[in-house]
């Protein structure tokens, strides 16, 4: 299979009737097409779905919020998604349908070819790392496939709960040792 470009990959999205949860819109991701740094979250919410950019409602706000705090810029990293439109009733996304999903978000993995994906919250950490637990291995750097996996808790949820937002800044604190690391010490 030949290796698309960022904008190739989203064309084939638009055009491929097959996907689900249409006629939601369409939330690819933005950043830098060569980021050392990838987000990856679940779906998108409703605020997501109104403006067609990932990350933008009140946890978005958060998670921009504590990237520019650790001294790194929006514009550098990637942000996205599993699940690239928005759930009816922002309900969870289904097995079904993150495997819909499942091959564009591995273009888009192999486009940008990111050094660390940080996965937002269990559904993401468990895309990568099935057997792991969001309260057990967020804030550890795992190896998979060559690339570093930084489970973190989403912002959602730290917004909702006060010890989960101490783990969230607690581990984004860790971020920036993480990229820079050589192995995946879990104990960074």
């Amino acid at each position: 299979m030949m290796e698309r470009t960022l904008e190739e990959i989203l064309e084939a999205m638009r055009t491929d009737t097959t996907l689900p949860l249409t006629p939601a819109t369409l939330v690819f991701g933005e950043g830098s097409a060569v980021a050392r740094v990838m987000f990856i979250g679940e779906a998108p919410g409703a605020e997501e779905d109104k403006q067609g950019r990932p990350f933008v409602g009140r946890g978005g706000q958060l998670l921009r919020k504590e990237i520019r705090r650790i001294g790194w810029k929006e514009e550098n990293v990637y942000i996205t998604n599993i699940v690239k439109r928005r759930p009816p009733e922002n309900r969870d996304p289904t097995p079904e349908e993150i495997e819909a999903y499942r091959p564009y978000l591995k273009e888009q993995i192999r486009a940008i070819n990111p050094e660390l994906i940080v996965a937002l919250g269990r559904f993401s950490m468990n895309y990568f790392l099935p057997e792991a637990k969001i309260s057990r291995d967020q804030g550890k750097v795992f190896i998979l496939l060559g690339k570093k996996i930084f489970p973190i808790f989403h912002p959602a949820a730290a917004l909702r709960n006060p010890e989960m937002m101490r783990g969230f800044i607690g581990a984004f604190d860790k971020l920036p040792v993480a990229l820079n690391s050589r192995t995946g010490n879990k104990d960074i």
